[in-house]
């Protein structure tokens, strides 16, 4: 990333991807890790992008990367979520965090610990399908807290590989993932699309960024770091998914 001071429009209009790792860090490449909230839907994306994209493109200059999930049999909530992610990294690499809104009352305090321990959060409202429906088709409506029946079925009819996707089998296999592939740019302008719908109004996709806000590093400041606005509660974005930050951020997707 180029070092030159760049002007407060530039930096609305240019989504930059993290900077790389301090020197002291021993890897080769890329290493991140991931905790999840869910135990099986998001663990096998994850693996997924690792099969995928993880070896990077000579064409394109994309890095090799890692993606090592933290999970827990029965699931973790969102604040333990970032705390078992914090533990399994220990200070070497870089931390995020998966969550969704569900009917989950420390998601406050989930913020607030992602952003005491530098910990990018991708949080989805109403859940993690959203992300998986948005590689298909565009979204929008409030789906209220904890409703993720909407999201479920347009899911289900979006690709006859998702047609029986629910409990028990949420799990991404082979032929459900293989469906995904070389949808991650839609998927990705159709959840910066939301940001834009957002009904607080002042949330623009041009603001997002992944430099460290210059002024602290506050849970709100953070969590701003998707397009919205800084005073726009999480829990009202709705719906919502910011997953599509980590695919900016390993280049798999660029914008």
């Amino acid at each position: 990333m180029s070092s030159r001071r760049r002007s407060k429009k530039d930096a609305a209009s240019t989504v930059l991807p993290p900077q790389a790792p301090p020197l002291q860090y021993s890897r080769h490449e890329r290493v991140l890790y991931v905790g999840c909230e869910g135990e099986v839907t998001e663990y096998d994306y994850l693996r997924y992008l690792n099969k995928e994209f993880g070896s990077g493109d000579n064409e394109t200059g994309r890095p090799p990367f890692t993606i090592k999930p933290v999970r827990k049999a029965d699931g973790l909530i969102p604040s333990r979520a970032v705390q078992a992610v914090v533990d399994a990294a220990q200070g070497e690499d870089e931390t995020w965090v998966l969550f969704d809104r569900d009917s989950h009352h420390d998601i406050p305090e989930a913020f607030e610990a992602a952003a005491d321990s530098n910990t990018e959060v991708c949080f989805s409202h109403p859940s993690f399908e959203l992300w998986l429906l948005l590689h298909f088709q565009p979204f929008g409506g409030a789906q209220g807290a904890a409703k993720n029946t909407y999201v479920l079925e347009k899911l289900r009819k979006a690709d006859p590989a998702y047609k029986r996707f629910d409990k028990p089998d949420k799990g991404l296999n082979d032929l459900r993932t293989k469906v995904l592939k070389d949808k991650e740019k839609a998927a990705v302008q159709h959840a910066r699309a939301l940001v834009g719908q957002c009904e607080h109004g002042s949330c623009k996709p041009a603001n997002a960024t992944f430099e460290e806000p210059k002024y602290g590093r506050s849970a709100k400041e953070r969590a701003a770091r998707s397009g919205h606005a800084k005073d726009c509660d999480v829990l009202n974005r709705d719906p919502s998914t910011d997953v599509w930050r980590l695919l900016v951020s390993l280049g798999i997707v660029k914008i």
